[in-house]
């Protein structure tokens, strides 16, 4: 098992996180991202997309860290992190692809902006970011977690970018639910940090 990993990034950090949650080892490929290392011909054999993560796995090569998280959590997680039944499964997923799109045009591309130095519209990312903040904190101000009760790949898929949010000028401050969630993430048996997240 082979994860193809850039430290600072959120989406290869959902990865590092849930096989941490499992208790997986794991071999880690840290890609020389500044180096254009994910823009070569050999690394784009395993992504043409040439982007973070990739995961290897029984001769199964992956991309895209939504369909990742899924992989790892049907398979090594059973119904523990991601459901089988079909009203649970489908609630989780629909936050997969919140991640997927509201939090990584948000809270992501204002991050990118600022530290990574991306040319992007940073104030439409802000104000994304911010409207997205205040729907989870209203989503969370009556649960501890976004669905079933309990923490599942919903969680860990939409966690690392509303948690770095203030690297991107987002502060969290006005979220009180949020930040209560992103503390109990934290506590969970096996979590590890990223740069940015203690």
């Amino acid at each position: 098992m082979e994860l193809y990993d850039l430290e600072p990034s959120g989406n290869c950090y959902k990865i590092r996180l849930l096989l941490a949650f499992l208790g997986i080892d794991y071999e880690l490929k840290s890609v020389d991202f500044m180096g254009g290392e994910h823009k070569t011909d050999r690394f784009a054999e395993m992504n043409p997309f040439r982007e973070l993560p990739v995961f290897k796995d029984d001769g199964l090569v992956l991309r895209d860290s939504q369909a990742i998280l899924v992989y790892v959590a049907r398979k090594y997680g059973g119904d523990a992190w991601l459901p089988t039944a079909p009203d649970g499964l489908a609630r989780v997923m629909q936050w997969l692809s919140t991640a997927a799109n509201d939090v990584a045009r948000g809270a992501n591309d204002a991050r990118l902006h600022d530290k990574f130095g991306y040319e992007l519209d940073v104030e439409q990312a802000r104000r994304k970011a911010h409207h997205v903040l205040e729907l989870f904190d209203e989503h969370l101000n009556d649960r501890d977690w976004l669905e079933l009760g309990r923490s599942t790949i919903a969680d860990i898929a939409c966690f690392p970018y509303l948690a770095l949010a203030p690297e991107g000028g987002v502060p969290i401050d006005d979220y009180p639910a949020v930040r209560a969630w992103i503390g109990r993430i934290k506590a969970l048996p096996g979590f590890v940090p990223m740069s940015g997240l203690a």
